[in-house]
């Protein structure tokens, strides 16, 4: 077996990191990149974003950037704020859903950055604005997680190389 035969199945490497972002509050989805792309950044590695509509399209976004295999993990970030219908209820759900269904499926570390709120007071506090930066907050948990998986030799499916039992 070739040496990159051999490699197949292995994470990718710490040096690049996807950002998808939903750009429905483009002013919000600016903050949450800025925070998540410097918290990559400080790691030494590269950042590559990817802007969608808003949030109920990031799943497809962060299968899109595990499927490519370029990336240690992606940061899923974008707000959803509530309105007068339900609206708020299924867009949330649905983004939360298919993010965590993307990294089970994929076994690629995909972090739900996706602000929901019910003000525009309240999501500008969680964008460096006085409470915790979700933009930051995501990066570092896909960045721990994507340790986590290196550490554990995890390659494609969810086993362990050498053998095992799927995760």
């Amino acid at each position: 077996m070739g040496e990159e035969e051999g490699q197949r199945g292995a994470p990718p490497p710490f040096d690049r990191f996807a950002i998808a972002v939903g750009r429905f509050y483009s002013e919000l989805a600016d903050r949450l990149v800025q925070g998540a792309r410097q918290t990559f950044e400080a790691t030494g590695a590269e950042v590559e974003v990817h802007d969608v509509p808003g949030a109920y399209e990031l799943p497809l976004a962060a299968l899109y950037c595990a499927q490519s295999g370029r990336y240690a993990g992606v940061a899923c970030l974008g707000a959803v704020i509530r309105g007068e219908t339900d609206h708020y209820d299924y867009v949330c759900a649905e983004a939360a859903a298919g993010i965590s269904r993307v990294s089970l499926d994929t076994g690629v570390p995909c972090a739900f950055g996706v602000l929901t709120v019910d003000t525009m007071e309240q999501a500008l506090a969680r964008v460096g604005g006085g409470k915790r930066h979700q933009g930051e907050d995501a990066a570092h948990a896909v960045i721990r997680m994507a340790e986590l998986r290196a550490a554990l030799a995890v390659g494609d499916g969810g086993v362990a190389k050498g053998g095992g039992a799927p995760l």
